[in-house]
């Protein structure tokens, strides 16, 4: 990569807007569009979205779950779909929430974040809960290849909270010393860092500090999951101009119609830029 995720992403947010959308084959959804719940439904679905938005939004966040239960033909259509977004120019971020130690996470890293790997996406998802520094290799390997991770911080499930909001020793929440660390890993780049937050769009204020992270929110939980576009500024504050928003079933509800899936993430984009008050 000639240029570093985090100023990929900053462009491609400032050219195309702030919109991230999910990828999310739920067998509801490949219903809802006349497809069978099988690999070739799969293959199809994977298809449209991929024609329908690629170049269109400033990512693209396909969860690997879903594809997964399909085996090894549903991580073919997953390698697939990849494919197609990056060669049409999309930025993919791979929702896999891996954390491990050691050689294993150094093994993840290989398997996303290596420009020969066949599920090689632009950034990744992780979870940092058996400590930040088990993250290494996988921060390693994103900036060796110009890519990125987004490492979970507080997350809008009600379980999230317990381990999320605990408080350590020196006073600072849990999610609080994983965001100082990455604050760390960006310091200095511009416009901004490859290592991100997710940080869910209905967790309200957050009560934390993230002015000095440098480096993208991704905010899943638009839409159908209960998130406002118009309450983004009040959850993020003054770190607003770095948030990416992430809009799912809204979005795919309007398919199977390639018009449709456009115009759909048409609106929720221009909902979001008037939200963050940046002109998509």
């Amino acid at each position: 990569m000639t240029e570093p995720f985090g100023a990929r992403l900053r462009a491609a947010m400032d050219s195309l807007g702030p919109l991230c959308v999910g990828i999310d084959p739920h067998p509801s959804l490949l219903a809802s569009w006349g497809l069978s719940d099988d690999v070739d439904g799969l293959e199809r679905f994977g298809r449209t979205v991929a024609e329908a938005l690629a170049g269109r939004v400033a990512a693209v966040k396909p969860q690997s779950a879903f594809f997964e239960r399909f085996g090894s033909r549903g991580i073919a259509v997953l390698e697939s779909v990849i494919r197609q977004l990056r060669e049409a120019g999309s930025l993919v971020i791979l929702d896999v929430k891996r954390g491990d130690i050691g050689s294993t996470a150094a093994a993840y890293a290989d398997a996303y974040l290596d420009p020969a790997a066949p599920l090689c996406a632009d950034a990744i998802t992780v979870s940092p809960y058996l400590g930040f520094g088990s993250l290494r290799p996988i921060i390693d390997k994103a900036q060796q290849n110009g890519l990125g991770a987004f490492v979970l911080a507080l997350t809008s499930n009600p379980e999230g909270a317990a381990v999320q909001r605990a408080v350590a020793a020196d006073g600072r929440t849990v999610a609080q010393t994983i965001i100082d660390e990455i604050s760390q890993v960006n310091a200095g780049a511009s416009p901004m860092g490859s290592v991100g937050v997710v940080i869910g769009a209905t967790v309200g204020p957050t009560g934390h500090e993230l002015i000095n992270l440098n480096g993208p929110i991704l905010a899943p939980g638009l839409g159908a999951q209960g998130g406002r576009a118009e309450d983004l500024r009040d959850v993020f504050g003054a770190a607003i101009g770095w948030v990416l928003p992430s809009w799912s079933r809204e979005v795919l509800a309007a398919g199977p119609d390639l018009a449709a899936l456009r115009a759909a993430a048409d609106r929720a984009r221009e909902s979001c830029a008037s939200a963050i008050a940046i002109t998509a």
